[in-house]
């Protein structure tokens, strides 16, 4: 049993958690876009004075370690790191899009009304740009069947699969291939946002396993190299 401060800053989310067993015990979190920079410390000092908590009684930092907005990953990372190293704590990395995974299939019963014996996959979406997201799939009980990736989304992903189960696509990235994957056992349904809820009983599995990362060496998971754009307003024409 430990208590873990989450921390999830992957996409527009920016959300923090004190958790006990797995368990929410405090939480603070804004949807308001990619306010990170100004926002986490302030949630996490208020997480802790508000609830008259010692930081310093936490057993582990977790963090979202992508992929998703870069600039969102390097902030909860760059943070986590220093408070462990300022605290003399372990620093847990979980991934972004097996948080989601891991906590619909757990949970699946808030989403889906399954029938008898019918198979159900787990399709979290974290959008990437255009018609492109992040993804894998999860079977019930949260055991991805296959690698975290960046896919193109069109009329034919997932085909195989929808062909024999129902899949179940959530996530910031899937009202957008609604479009694209009509087949009828293509569900779009479950949370359209991450948080740092979802990382809390996979921190949890991995403090009690010892699965920690290398403080001085761990960086996020950004599947993608960073490109930056230029606003239309500042191209010179």
């Amino acid at each position: 049993m430990a208590i873990i401060l989450n921390i999830e800053t992957s996409t527009e989310v920016c959300s923090v958690t004190l958790a006990e067993n797995g368990k929410t015990l405090y939480q603070k979190e804004s949807t308001e876009g990619l306010n990170h920079s100004k926002l986490l410390t302030v949630f996490i000092e208020e997480l802790f004075s508000e609830n008259n908590f010692d930081i310093h009684n936490i057993d582990a930092v977790a963090v979202s370690k992508g992929p998703g907005s870069y600039t969102g990953l390097r902030i909860g990372v760059s943070v986590a790191k220093g408070l462990c190293y300022g605290l003399g704590k372990p620093l847990i990395g979980i991934g972004s899009i097996e948080a989601m995974g891991h906590y619909v299939a757990e949970n699946a019963g808030e989403y889906y009304k399954a029938a008898d014996g019918e198979e159900l996959l787990f399709c979290p979406m974290i959008d990437a740009r255009r018609m492109e997201v992040y993804t894998a799939l999860f079977e019930k009980g949260g055991k991805a069947i296959n690698e975290v990736t960046a896919e193109i989304i069109d009329e034919n992903s997932f085909a195989e699969h929808l062909q024999t189960k129902k899949i179940l696509f959530f996530g910031n990235g899937a009202e957008k291939c609604r479009e694209k994957l009509t087949h009828v056992n293509a569900l779009f349904t479950g949370p359209d946002k991450t948080t740092a809820r979802f990382m809390q009983n996979l921190a949890e599995i991995k403090y009690n396993k010892n699965e920690f990362e290398d403080v001085a060496y761990f960086e996020p998971f950004y599947l993608k190299d960073f490109v930056a754009t230029i606003p239309k307003n500042k191209v010179i024409k």
